[in-house]
């Protein structure tokens, strides 16, 4: 058997091509190795996210890939196509991390009736989540179209409701008023949606002239601020700042516009992939990492066992609703397809109405 698997140059992402590897006999796999056909997965900003910080992070260390290259890891479902662990079926559906590519081999441990671990030495460099997999055959949360919004949204919204969190328990750093850049993001319109929900917060979304539409149709900015516009903003008041853009010439135009009032600076995404290595100091709070892992580990101990999926599943379960009138899935399948898809989304062509799902699979 071959797996088909779809691969970039780790330091010029625009050269990608794919590539067939030689799969283990399912006769022959290890004791309690899976061997799982990647079915569908999404495609997102957020996945170029990784594999730009793919080196930094140890993404590029999940899925191995020929020297120089990596795959990138997505957000998706996969069948058990073969078993060797006694409390795994055949024909079961998983989701969880997988490699853009039509095939994966699953080393099983901590098996449970929820889920497992994928416990390859080559992937226990990364957050423990990354290795999870939740076992949802027969669950209709994650079939058809809501498993599509699961996958292109749920990681993302974990991440905006870490971030939601996080500034609330710091009581916003004394700011009433809190600024998103990429306000088209998925992420960015995520925890815009649970900032809006807060008392006497207000909250502003930076985006281009040709996502203004877009982002003021979501309902849950206060106020739209294209970016040839932001020195127009008011700065007398203190604000957050939330950056999705990853834009080292926009976060020092907001700091030094903000100075001194500029009370927080979080970094967390990178749409729009022009961060310079050397960056002046600012006025305002130094800008800071916001890592979500961190966020977990501390929220998981004050709230105790289930506390953090009971409080994500509740704020999943107002944003669900929402999703049909804000997003259109676009389904893709075949090399040729993800290939087109992959560089649409490198180069900022996708709108920010859709919603990739991919396949390998013809």
């Amino acid at each position: 058997m071959k797996s088909t698997d779809f691969i970039v140059i780790r330091n010029n992402l625009q050269q990608c091509k794919m590539i067939e590897m030689h799969l283990p006999d399912p006769a022959a796999l290890p004791t309690d190795a899976l061997l799982v056909k990647v079915s569908r997965f999404a495609f997102t900003a957020n996945n170029i996210t990784y594999a730009v910080i793919g080196e930094q992070l140890k993404y590029w260390h999940l899925f191995p890939a020929p020297e120089g290259y990596g795959i990138i890891p997505v957000w998706g479902f996969g069948e058990v196509l073969a078993s060797k662990h006694p409390d795994v079926e055949i024909g079961e559906t998983l989701f969880g991390y997988f490699p853009m590519a039509t095939h994966l081999v699953i080393e099983a441990s901590d098996v449970s009736k929820r889920g497992l671990r994928d416990a390859a030495a080559h992937r226990q460099e990364v957050s423990p989540v990354y290795n999870a997999y939740a076992r949802v055959s027969g669950d209709p949360t994650y079939a058809g179209r809501q498993g599509d919004y699961r996958a292109l949204l749920l990681p993302l919204f974990m991440l905006s409701f870490l971030v939601d969190d996080f500034l609330a328990e710091n009581d916003f750093y004394g700011a009433r008023n809190v600024i998103l850049s990429s306000a088209s993001s998925k992420t960015a319109f995520g925890l815009a949606h649970l900032l809006h929900q807060r008392q006497g917060i207000r909250v502003i979304g930076l985006t281009s002239n040709g996502n203004v539409g877009f982002v003021t149709s979501l309902g849950c900015y206060d106020e739209v601020v294209t970016y040839d516009h932001i020195t127009a903003m008011p700065a007398a008041e203190p604000v957050a700042y939330v950056d999705m853009a990853g834009n080292s010439a926009l976060r020092e135009t907001l700091h030094r516009h903000f100075g001194a009032r500029m009370v927080y600076s979080g970094r967390v995404g990178l749409t729009h992939r022009a961060s310079e290595p050397d960056e002046p100091a600012l006025p305002g709070a130094k800008p800071v990492w916001f890592f979500a892992p961190d966020q977990i580990r501390k929220r998981a101990k004050e709230w105790g066992p289930g506390g953090v999926d009971q409080r994500f599943s509740a704020a999943w379960a107002g944003l669900a609703p929402r999703l049909p009138e804000w997003l259109d899935v676009i389904e893709r399948r075949g090399p040729s397809e993800v290939r087109e898809a992959y560089l649409d989304t490198l180069q900022g062509r996708v709108p920010p109405k859709q919603g990739l799902i991919l396949s390998l699979a013809e």
